[in-house]
């Protein structure tokens, strides 16, 4: 993760996403809202108790933490990522709905088993490789026993988003991530349990099918996936 190329997009982040995102038919805040339901959706079916600590894990300029505290609103909610600018933002544009930590690539600045779920949106991608499997461990090392490592990402055997990808500014280092590699490095880094969803079939102009998504999250052809993961 490279400090400075996230800082030198953050000012533009949100216009430059709008812009790229026009082939989907949606905004921005959509697909930061429709994460947080889905996962809300997950949390309820599997009558898990209301987190009282969650992390997002590389938050950015703060795209998610208004719906997380709103899936999530007894919980604490922290904000972590590498860009300093993007801390700012965040903190300007959600002022103090999160505490907000700066990172530096390496040791979370966050106490051992004091997060009950770890959420990241479209992160991993930007991360090499390389560094994976120690970032999962590291994120293990903050979860409560019980708790959840839920891992947003682009699927990169949908052909829209190979090409919303290829064509967004701040994507230009990012490499996709096969649902099973992404899944097979958490286990790697100690998660015993981790299952896949996949989400995103239709497009703004096909959302009225939107609710039929849920029973399709077995189908690998969604423009995105989630893994979750049990500490």
């Amino acid at each position: 993760m490279d400090a400075a190329e996230f800082d030198k997009f953050a000012e533009e982040y949100l216009a430059t996403h709008t812009d790229n995102l026009k082939i989907s038919g949606e905004a921005p805040d959509y697909f930061a809202r429709y994460k947080l339901e889905e996962l809300r959706r997950l949390w309820t079916r599997q009558g898990l108790a209301e987190p009282a600590a969650v992390l997002d894990f590389g938050c950015g300029i703060g795209a998610s933490l208004p719906h997380l505290h709103a899936a999530f609103p007894g919980a604490a909610l922290t904000g972590l990522d590498v860009s300093h600018k993007s801390l700012a933002i965040a903190e300007s544009r959600f002022p103090g709905i999160a505490t907000l930590v700066p990172y530096d690539g390496a040791e979370v600045p966050l106490a051992d088993a004091s997060q009950d779920l770890i959420f990241s949106a479209c992160v991993f991608h930007h991360i090499d490789a390389a560094e994976h499997t120690r970032l999962f461990a590291e994120l293990k090392r903050l979860l409560r026993p019980g708790g959840r490592l839920v891992i947003f990402e682009h699927n990169p055997v949908n052909p829209v988003t190979r090409y919303i990808v290829a064509t967004c500014p701040f994507d230009e280092n990012a490499v996709l991530i096969p649902a099973p590699t992404l899944a097979n490095r958490q286990k790697a880094a100690g998660f015993a349990r981790v299952e896949t969803r996949y989400t995103g079939f239709f497009p703004g102009p096909l959302r009225a099918l939107r609710p039929l998504e849920p029973a399709m999250s077995a189908l690998p052809v969604g423009a995105q996936y989630y893994t979750v993961a049990r500490a």
